[in-house]
């Protein structure tokens, strides 16, 4: 069914005419910075986020206020998706070219310090969501070929309802990218998590390295909901990760106003609604390693984490992740979600399940647009297989060398 969609922006050709009232059918277009102020929308995205199928702080009204403080005035559109209630929330982005080609797509609109893309959906909706959010960008006039949508849990069940819409809807999708990244999962104690997943070597090392670190002086770990000293420990961090070799490459949160603006408001953001966690470890009180979580349960969030390399030997970054092994003695923590690059040196040895996180390309539009979407489609389909080959050559490769 064709759905109405809403735009708030004069002179934008983002939509097609109304806007459904609250709790009817159809998909508002809103300017995120407006949506953020929009009396009433605050509540129900609180509310969403608490039974959405898939917890993501990164779609949550306090992380996206963080964001859009620092996104430079994008033009970035919140698409709220009605069908007798609140279907779920994502925000979009328009742009002119795809991989260095000029073909015009939406996609969900990520920062570069959010690591997930799914968006907001109540559980047991999203089919529907999907259908009424696509049917809705069939009918902008904005000229996107097609959706593009990053940072997607390939397994979880928002993933599986747009599936389903494209299926019933005969609409031509395809996931395009995979990549995965450690997960921590609940089901252990700490000590016998770490003796199942831990060579024993290993374990026996990080304890000496724990020893001699106690023999230089007064070694604490640190655990806080950020309800006291927050701008204290916000600085800390931030010089400490400075002081390291993000800041040497210009990648540091405290290299730009933006990215420090951010970081101090997600964290104001999360401790206000109760879902911070910050863990440090410290020796005669200065902080050697922190960790930033966002909890969401049933989920949680490794945002961000630092060390002192002057203290690399020690491997203060891995110690402080076996304190934050706490997380398994949480019965509300069903998993936490590392936020990690692939095949990380550090995490994925202590975390041995995998999360996978995909991008998606959706077909939008008249049969004009969906035929050069097909070739499109078409051609990045033989990228990926390309990639893949050249993967599995480069693994047999290291194979036989080592």
């Amino acid at each position: 069914m064709q759905q109405a969609v809403a735009d708030s922006g004069e002179g934008r050709d983002y939509a097609c005419p109304a806007a459904a009232p609250s709790g009817r059918v159809g998909v508002e277009l809103l300017p995120l910075d407006q949506a953020l102020a929009t009396p009433g929308l605050a509540a129900e995205w609180d509310a969403l986020a608490q039974r959405a199928s898939e917890a993501n702080p990164f779609a949550e009204r306090w992380y996206l206020d963080a964001a859009i403080a620092a996104a430079s005035g994008a033009d970035i559109r919140l698409a709220i998706v009605r069908d007798g209630g609140l279907l779920g929330l994502m925000p979009l982005i328009w742009h002119r070219r795809y991989a260095g080609l000029p073909v015009a797509n939406v996609q969900n609109w990520l920062n570069h310090n959010a690591f997930l893309g799914t968006p907001l959906v109540r559980d047991g909706f999203e089919q529907p969501f999907w259908s009424n959010l696509l049917s809705s960008l069939d009918a902008s006039t904005k000229g996107a070929m097609f959706l593009h949508l990053t940072g997607i849990n390939c397994d979880g069940p928002v993933a599986r309802g747009l599936q389903a819409a494209c299926s019933a809807d005969r609409r031509q999708q395809a996931q395009v990218f995979e990549e995965e990244r450690a997960l921590l999962v609940h089901g252990l104690a700490p000590d016998a998590y770490l003796e199942a997943n831990l060579r024993g070597k290993k374990r026996k090392e990080l304890r000496r390295q724990q020893n001699r670190l106690a023999e230089i002086g007064q070694l604490d770990f640190e655990r806080s909901d950020g309800g006291a000293g927050l701008d204290r420990w916000m600085d800390e961090f931030l010089l400490l990760e400075r002081r390291g070799w993000k800041g040497t490459t210009g990648s540091a949160l405290d290299c730009a106003d933006g990215t420090r603006q951010l970081f101090r408001r997600a964290l104001y953001g999360a401790a206000a609604e109760g879902k911070l966690e910050l863990l440090a470890l410290r020796l005669d009180g200065k902080a050697i390693a922190m960790l930033v979580n966002f909890i969401t349960p049933p989920g949680a969030f490794s945002f961000k984490t630092a060390f002192d390399e002057d203290f690399a030997r020690f491997s203060p970054g891995v110690l402080l992740q076996i304190h934050n092994l706490g997380l398994l003695e949480r019965d509300a923590v069903k998993w936490c979600d590392s936020c990690a690059a692939q095949d990380h040196p550090m995490i994925d040895s202590i975390w041995p399940d995998r999360r996978a996180i995909g991008r998606y390309s959706v077909a939008i539009g008249g049969p004009v647009r969906r035929a050069a979407f097909s070739i499109l489609l078409a051609a990045e389909k033989a990228k990926r297989r390309l990639r893949q080959i050249n993967a599995l050559k480069a693994h047999k490769a290291n194979e036989m060398s080592s």
